[in-house]
């Protein structure tokens, strides 16, 4: 009879938090610049023509980034997605694709983008090994568009980017990511499913969460889910699904017509972290077990003193080991304000 291994012998080999989940997912922060100015992430009082960025010495280098990739593989992760900032904006990033595609392990290689650039690569960082890509987009009035990327985003631009990401023919259906703001673009849900529903591309609506510190987030300005679901379905019957695997983030509903689905990320009012498997890499290379982080552990450091492998598993082990987060199950103990979270521009979404 075969002798399953322990709880301690798993945690060596690929390690589990303190509430018992392991390492699965990596998101990479492969640029903390981004083209918009979305008021709800880098709002443009903030983020101005004088704000200091990262300099390029800075921010991991490709070489830096494959090494933690393939130490992080070794302990269990299987899945890596590329954020910013706008990811786009990283010159030669199909060189990067190509890199993290050929890690061992890695059997899911994603990138999140604002799409605006994404015309111009789609196919290439598809010919690179990429699977799949979501793209940001909040509404489809051309108005409130701009608004809501601060000014600096042009709506069919970003259309283009995902009539190419369709053409290109990624692997995974290609998905939208929408912020709903209650009083902002609430009003305009319906028109982006129309405008989508039957194409096979899926859109996920996202309750807005108080990630950062710049945002003036305030609970009474979140749509909860259940609220677009039953706007939804009085136009479109849904139906729930099932999770495709352990820990998904959205919850899916399909069409009973068979025109696709929807997907609901619902991060207020029913807060999914039982089931968290991710970490988030910074572009200046630190490591964060949570969105809603206060601190990070420092990779880029170890890694230009010329640390050893060993020394860097161990590391990444060891911040694994002591995970404690659940910061939206508990967000009710968190007075707004009261602790200085990383920004979103530094981890991704």
């Amino acid at each position: 009879m075969t002798k399953l291994p322990t709880r301690q012998e798993v945690s060596a080999m690929h390690p589990l938090d303190q509430h018992g989940r392991p390492l699965h997912d990596l998101r990479i922060s492969v640029m903390d610049r981004c083209n918009f100015r979305c008021p709800y992430c880098m709002p443009e009082a903030t983020y101005g023509e004088h704000f200091a960025f990262l300099r390029n010495e800075e921010r991991l280098s490709f070489d830096e980034i494959e090494r933690l990739c393939r130490l992080a593989a070794s302990l269990g992760v299987s899945k890596l997605r590329l954020t910013g900032g706008e990811p786009l904006l990283r010159p030669q990033l199909p060189e990067l694709v190509a890199r993290l595609r050929g890690i061992d392990g890695i059997t899911d290689l994603a990138l999140t983008t604002n799409g605006v650039l994404l015309s111009r690569h789609a196919e290439e960082l598809r010919d690179a090994g990429l699977d799949r890509v979501t793209i940001s987009l909040d509404t489809l009035d051309p108005a409130l568009f701009h608004r809501m990327s601060g000014g600096r985003g042009a709506l069919d631009d970003v259309l283009d980017g995902i009539e190419a990401a369709q053409a290109a023919g990624y692997p995974h259906d290609v998905k939208l990511n929408t912020v709903v703001q209650r009083g902002v673009n609430e009003h305009t849900v319906l028109e982006l499913i129309e405008r989508f529903r039957g194409t096979g591309i899926v859109v996920r609506f996202i309750e807005y969460m108080d990630v950062g510190n710049r945002n003036h987030w305030n609970p009474t300005d979140v749509v909860p889910s259940r609220e677009l679901v039953e706007r939804i379905h009085a136009r479109w019957p849904l139906q729930a699904l099932p999770p495709k695997y352990p820990g998904e983030v959205a919850t899916r509903y399909r069409f009973l017509d068979g025109a696709g689905e929807v997907g609901m990320i619902s991060s207020i009012s029913q807060p999914f972290c039982g089931g968290c498997t991710r970490a988030r890499l910074s572009s200046e290379g630190m490591l964060y077990t949570c969105l809603f982080a206060t601190r990070g552990a420092d990779l880029r450091g170890p890694l230009r003193d010329g640390a050893s492998d060993d020394a860097l598993l161990a590391v990444l082990r060891e911040v694994w080991l002591r995970r404690t987060d659940r910061y939206s199950e508990e967000r009710a103990k968190h007075q707004p304000g009261t602790q200085r979270k990383i920004e979103m521009n530094y981890i991704g979404g």
